[in-house]
Order: C-alpha cells, then structure tokens, then sequence
C-alpha cells in the first residue's frame, strides 16, 4: 500500500517542458469552478494576493496508484504538495496571502474527502470539465487515458497571474518556495 503522505526515494524531477511560460501576466478567466467545501469560486473575482497550487490528484487511501505513476517525472507528490500549503498556511496569510487554493481535474467528491482527510484550511477547486485548462492553455499529460494537470504554483495579484512555479519539485517544498519568493519581498 502506497504511503501518500511521503515522498518515495529516487523520483525522476520533471524537466521545464516551458508549459507555463506564457502564463505569467494573464489574467484569470471568468470561470467559476466548484470547491470542496460545497461552495463555488470565480477565478475573475479574486481579490489581492492569491496562491493557486495545481496538481495531478491526490492519493486516497485504499486506492491503487494509476500503473506508472511513480516513473513519471511530477505525478508522485500531490499529497505532500496540499500538506505543505496547509503547513505553511498561517506563513503565508502573514505574508498577505488573502486565500490559498488547491486545483485539479479531480472530482469535487474527491477533493472533499481528501481536503478533510488532510485537514485543510482551505478548499481544493476541481477543473474536471477542463475548463480552466483550456482557457489558461495549462500544461497537463495523459496517463492510462487520464487526462492530469501538471504540477504548478501561481500567485495571483488581484485577479492576473504574477509569479509561476514551474517545474514544481519536490512536491513537498512548493509552500515554502512560494514563502522565500513572498518574504524576499517580491
């Protein structure tokens, strides 16, 4: 059984593809997707300073991963990557962090359970319809005929995207790079 609370040894990093490099100055589209707190949110309407987290999907306990997913470079991590932006959550509201969200293509059903399994402070945003993924054009990759987000950071300055993170890895330290960007001021 897969522990999906840590990292195995000897993942492969994933290489900068440059996916997300037209991303940073656009401005978040008018798309409103569901969240796991059974509420709703517009990415036009967002106000401030925002970390929007992106992610393949995560582990659930009991499930068997997706045959390959550990060999390919970014899928393995999600978990972590939602444990660090919980950890560092207070951090990062110090830093004037309005709100942190976490988004995959996952369903809402499932980032519910996993957004309570892992005690989050904040809700997690499914794309599954691939709406934001087509209006952003966001990297993703296909495994067994599923269609994942690629592993990212944004932080969105009220309503247009500032800074990328991309290539995220390890997974598992993406809240604390998003910290060192935010306290060196930037």
């Amino acid at each position: 059984m897969a522990d999906y609370l840590r990292l195995p040894e000897g993942l492969a990093p994933p290489a900068d593809d440059g996916g997300a490099s037209h991303l940073a100055g656009m401005a978040m589209p008018s798309l409103v997707l569901p969240a796991s707190d059974g509420g709703a949110v517009d990415l036009s309407t967002l106000k401030g300073r925002v970390v929007l987290y992106v992610y393949p999907a995560t582990g659930k306990p009991g499930a068997k991963l997706p045959e390959g997913w550990d060999a390919f470079p970014g899928a393995r991590g999600c978990t972590p990557q939602s444990c660090s932006f919980r950890d560092h959550h207070a951090e990062l509201q110090a830093l004037g962090v309005a709100s942190v969200y976490g988004i995959s293509a996952q369903p809402v059903a499932d980032q519910a359970e996993a957004a309570e399994r892992l005690h989050l402070p904040f809700p997690l945003l499914s794309d599954e319809a691939g709406a934001l993924r087509q209006a952003l054009d966001l990297p993703w990759f296909n495994l067994g005929g599923t269609l994942y987000l690629k592993r990212m950071a944004l932080i969105v300055e009220d309503g247009r995207i500032a800074k990328v993170f991309y290539p995220v890895f390890p997974p598992d330290r993406s809240a604390a790079d998003v910290v060192a960007f935010l306290s060196a001021g930037r």
